[in-house]
């Protein structure tokens, strides 16, 4: 027999507004919800708690969201990570960077809300979760805390 967990969600957005809207309907939605105000912060916290799903907003300080995409699809605990990119700008070409920066789908901003929250389910119909992936998490995030 398999139990679901809730799904972990990390939204790295920089603007205020955003972040709660897109904190907000998840969370009401029955899943966890974690935030990174900028990309460094975005891909220390997805190595950290190697979310199920991640909203990276292209536009972020210090680490660009294409650069954190870049990063965390060069990294062996992290490359498999679901990102959908969020952009304020939809300008030609946008989508195809986001994709060759190595994201699996691309949103504007202003959201579609609904159109999130069913990519969101997407992702989490295909997700069994096994307590035994859980448990190996966690090992190897302490072998890695002692290190």
């Amino acid at each position: 027999m398999t139990d679901k967990a809730p799904l972990t969600i990390l939204v790295v957005e920089d603007e205020p507004l955003n972040l709660d809207m897109l904190t907000r309907r998840p969370r009401r939605s029955g899943f966890v919800v974690l935030q990174a105000l900028d990309g460094r912060n975005g891909v220390a916290r997805a190595t950290t708690d190697l979310p199920d799903l991640i909203l990276m907003d292209i536009g972020l300080p210090n680490l660009s969201g294409l650069g954190a995409i870049r990063q965390l699809r060069a990294d062996a605990q992290t490359k498999d990570l679901k990102i959908v990119a969020l952009t304020a700008h939809a300008l030609s070409g946008d989508r195809e960077k986001a994709i060759d920066a190595g994201a699996d789908d691309y949103a504007t901003k202003p959201m579609d809300y609904p159109g999130l929250v069913a990519k969101i389910g997407t992702v989490s119909r295909r997700r069994v979760w096994n307590p035994r992936d859980a448990l190996v998490g966690k090992i190897v995030r302490l072998g890695q805390n002692l290190l």
